[in-house]
């Protein structure tokens, strides 16, 4: 059909608004509801970390710079063991929030290792040396920073997420103005 295309693929995602069905929300989340962090077998996958900001300067570039019919692969390099995700995101939460759930003495003493899922792969990684070589794209975060923001985006939207939980959220978008506020 003649329509000009680009493929990116990328690696997993994390940062503000993401639902807490995914780990480092959910972790973060129930860290703080003093529930355990489930922790798939021995926590030893490898997983490459993209920190959404990063994902979303890379999609610009390759919009705007990428060849028509080119496929460019985003990662982080931020490759990390989900155990080491999990105590990364408790050594943050006992700064950032010190106040713990009753009865938690540390956040790391919610980690609960659970039955590994049926062929969970072991590793996910990803080359991303195509996009910083041809469109000089590279990643502004580390995990160290990125798992900050994200930390601290989710203890300073705890209500959003709380509506997300309860089902009272239905889809509305934050930091935006509503049109009738805009006529004065």
């Amino acid at each position: 059909y003649c329509l000009p295309g680009l493929l990116t693929n990328c690696a997993n995602h994390y940062g503000p608004f993401q639902f807490q069905e995914k780990r480092i929300p959910l972790v973060i989340l129930n860290a703080l509801a003093g529930k355990p962090l489930p922790v798939y077998g021995t926590g030893l996958q490898v997983r490459d970390w993209l920190f959404v900001e990063d994902h979303a300067r890379a999609l610009l570039k390759v919009v705007t710079e990428g060849v028509v019919g080119e496929t460019y692969n985003i990662g982080g390099h931020n490759e990390q063991k989900n155990i080491d995700v999990v105590r990364s995101i408790c050594a943050l939460l006992e700064e950032l929030a010190p106040e713990r759930p009753a009865g938690v003495a540390q956040f790391a003493d919610l980690i609960t290792f659970v039955q590994d899922r049926p062929g969970h792969d072991q590793r996910y990684a990803i080359d991303a040396s195509k996009i910083e070589r041809e469109l000089g794209w590279v990643p502004e975060e580390t995990f160290d920073t990125g798992l900050r923001k994200t930390v601290q985006w989710y203890l300073d939207n705890l209500e959003w997420c709380q509506r997300v939980q309860d089902g009272s959220y239905q889809g509305q978008r934050l930091g935006f103005t509503e049109p009738k506020d805009l006529i004065a």
